[in-house]
């Protein structure tokens, strides 16, 4: 029987209106690697830009759509923050690299038990920096701006906003099989709450932090804001038995899409926020090896043939 239990965070897709400038922060100011660069597969009149560590880790990466999008309103019903796990000696190193870059960046503070360091890319998407206790080894990118020790170690934990916990609750321990483990408040002047569920190991790499926030407008997708957030599952065989719980719930979904570099389901919780489960395989090295991956543009199979009229479409990234 196939262990349907979720290894934690796969990506995160968020839109960006201007993808050159989001290379340069990603890679310059982050020292993330540029791991794949290829086009969105349902729109492939943009860029999908994908950013992770040394070795293209699944659970390291944040990916962008670049869409000529207006600003996002933020809101509720939506991914608020996306965390990255560092190492707790690099958050002091970290918050003068941001300030030093320019970046909105708030001083160093303890959320959740774990010391963070909150900041904004360009564009004004929402991120932290986020002490892991278990300091696990880098997979470092010699090519980084960043030293190898204070190298971003993945995703995790992301914040996630609701006007109603009930409903997503539900999803998450019944469906997802997740762990409800503790809470905190939004903030010191809010009445209203984050609470934590765990995935897996447990650990910031597998948590999602659901602040319940009824007071708030709903978020307008745009530039800034987060598309999607994606769960690991090891293998086709897992996804596969992944699709048959959610349909066993009567969740409308999209069934089992394949990605190249991984296959995907998508479905959205009550709430709206746009969820996908992804297989770890066959990961970046699928059409391209590790040495060189993101330096070319890359396309899945289905669409070589249009590599000149897609190519003729995309805007030069100045890399």
């Amino acid at each position: 029987m196939t262990d349907l239990t979720l290894g934690g965070f796969h990506h995160l897709t968020a839109i960006t209106a201007n993808a050159p400038g989001n290379l340069d922060f990603y890679t310059r100011v982050l020292g993330l690697r540029l791991v794949k660069k290829t086009v969105n597969q349902d729109d492939t009149t943009a860029y999908h830009l994908f950013y992770g560590d040394g070795d293209a880790t699944p659970g390291s990466d944040i990916t962008f759509f670049d869409w000529p999008a207006a600003p996002a309103r933020r809101g509720t019903h939506s991914v608020t923050r996306t965390g990255f796990r560092v190492s707790p000696a690099s958050i002091p190193w970290w918050h003068a690299h941001l300030v030093a870059a320019g970046a909105k960046v708030s001083e160093p503070s303890e959320a959740s038990g774990r010391l963070t360091v909150a900041f904004e890319d360009p564009e004004g998407q929402r991120l932290a920096l986020v002490a892991d206790e278990r300091n696990p080894a880098p997979h470092v990118w010699s090519k980084s701006t960043v030293p190898p020790e204070h190298q971003i170690l993945g995703l995790g934990p992301i914040t996630m906003s609701v006007p109603d916990l009930a409903p997503t609750e539900m999803v998450l321990t019944r469906v997802m099989n997740m762990r409800k483990v503790r809470d905190y408040p939004v903030s010191a002047i809010s009445a209203d709450t984050v609470h934590v569920f765990e995935m897996g190991e447990g650990g910031p790499s597998a948590e999602l932090h659901v602040a319940v926030e009824p007071g708030l407008a709903p978020a307008r997708e745009g530039a800034g804001g987060v598309h999607h957030v994606a769960f690991r599952t090891p293998d086709h065989a897992g996804l596969a038995a992944w699709a048959e719980r959610v349909r066993g719930f009567r969740i409308p979904s999209s069934g089992e899409v394949e990605r190249f570099y991984f296959r995907s389901l998508y479905f959205r919780e009550p709430n709206g926020v746009l969820f996908e489960i992804a297989t770890d395989v066959p990961g970046f090295t699928a059409d391209e090896p590790l040495e060189t991956l993101g330096e070319h543009l890359s396309l899945p199979p289905f669409l070589e043939a249009r590599r000149a009229s897609i190519e003729s479409r995309l805007q030069p990234l100045g890399d």
